[in-house]
């Protein structure tokens, strides 16, 4: 990361050194969340002026940052909540949360040739729709506001929190997906006709049969299709400037100043989800910092047989009445063994697939939620 080290650059420190951009990648349910900002804590502390962006709304977030809330401008952790928790940073930490509907808009403002083009997009209600609840919208503009950060502000680092996803692909894949709707020749074709004319329905000859025409007017309704018309033809011109647009963000993303931080839980179904990330962004070339498997089980008995309940029972204090609870106590131990076994198995596999930083995190007794619990964390990384 920017900034003089002032800490040790072991674990995932060592992937992220020299790195302005920081994108926390994985499925959702990890702690993705918490890892971004115990890595903004530890650029901070290290002497950088750095941006966490998330797109998690939760509350706790923020109240770990020390902050009552996050917005779509960036707020300063304040001086005094890092002196109440104990740290004293060289840098200093800002976090904001990701507005996808206000980085639609401010995208479509960039790119219209002119007001009237702008207000007629705004206004239009599938793009209202759209623009909160298209499925790839936050990962589109997750991406154009990281962009936005690297070039138009002056953070020594950024790191970017990415949308829970059902699959961790759909990060990388949901960019083509919006322009090539935005770009669809053909239904733009098929559709500018009604706008042109102001009409309602659709006619036969514009859709090349009615049935078409009626089957798609049955399950939109007919005022849909107009306003679906409207909004591929304002959009005409601009495709090109969003894909140029696009173009340089992939562009950023594989350069050497940004790092790829997978994160992952233990679970089976969590790993390979991240194994096939890590398989796309290396098919990409684009560049891995390091791999976080948090939340995991931790060994409490390595290298050796598990004690039965009378020896646990002896190092209670010895006493019969203590046999019971040590029977109880070598049961428990040994569940949470052989889940701790089961775990590093399934990480095995994980950690000889990827060359990179790896840290393992224990599961916490409790859950992170302030800076003194961030910076914790941090210390694991």
């Amino acid at each position: 990361m920017s900034g003089k080290a002032a800490r040790p650059e072991t674990g995932l420190r060592r992937g992220l050194t020299g790195r302005r951009m920081v994108v926390c990648v994985g499925p959702g349910g990890v702690g993705k969340t918490t890892v971004a900002a115990a890595i903004g804590l530890g650029a901070a502390l290290d002497g950088a002026r750095v941006l966490v962006c998330t797109i998690d709304p939760a509350r706790r977030l923020a109240n770990a940052l020390g902050l009552s809330s996050l917005g779509n401008v960036e707020s300063r952790v304040p001086e005094h909540k890092f002196t109440e928790a104990g740290l004293r940073p060289k840098g200093a930490l800002f976090a904001m949360m990701l507005d996808v509907k206000r980085t639609w808009d401010d995208l479509v403002t960039r790119h219209a040739p002119d007001p009237a083009r702008r207000e007629r997009i705004l206004k239009n209600r599938l793009y209202q729709q759209m623009s909160s609840a298209l499925a790839g919208s936050q990962e589109y503009m997750a991406m154009e506001k990281l962009y936005e950060l690297a070039t138009d502000r002056d953070y020594d680092v950024v790191v970017l929190d990415t949308p829970p996803t059902a699959h961790a692909l759909d990060f990388l894949d949901a960019p083509d997906r919006i322009l090539d709707f935005l770009g669809n020749e053909t239904a733009r074709a098929l559709l500018a006709p009604a706008a042109a004319a102001g009409k309602i329905g659709l006619r036969l000859a514009q859709l090349g049969g009615g049935y078409i025409a009626k089957t798609l007017a049955r399950f939109t309704g007919q005022a849909v299709l107009s306003d679906l018309a409207d909004f591929l033809q304002s959009f005409q011109g601009m495709y090109e400037g969003f894909k140029e647009r696009a173009a340089e963000v992939h562009a950023l993303l594989g350069s050497p100043e940004v790092g790829f931080v997978l994160v992952t839980s233990p679970s089976p179904v969590a790993i390979s989800e991240v194994l096939a990330f890590h398989e796309r962004l290396h098919a990409e070339s684009m560049p891995i910092a390091g791999l976080v498997a948090n939340r995991v089980t931790p060994d409490l008995w390595p290298g050796g047989p598990l004690p039965d309940g009378r020896a646990l029972a002896r190092a209670l204090g010895g006493a019969e009445r203590d046999q019971s609870l040590g029977d109880r106590l070598a049961v428990t131990l040994a569940e949470h063994q052989a889940l701790a076994v089961s775990e590093r198995r399934a990480l095995e596999r994980l950690f000889r697939a990827i060359d990179a930083p790896q840290v393992v995190v224990p599961r916490l007794e409790t859950d992170v939620h302030d800076l003194a619990g961030l910076a914790r964390l941090c210390e694991r990384l």
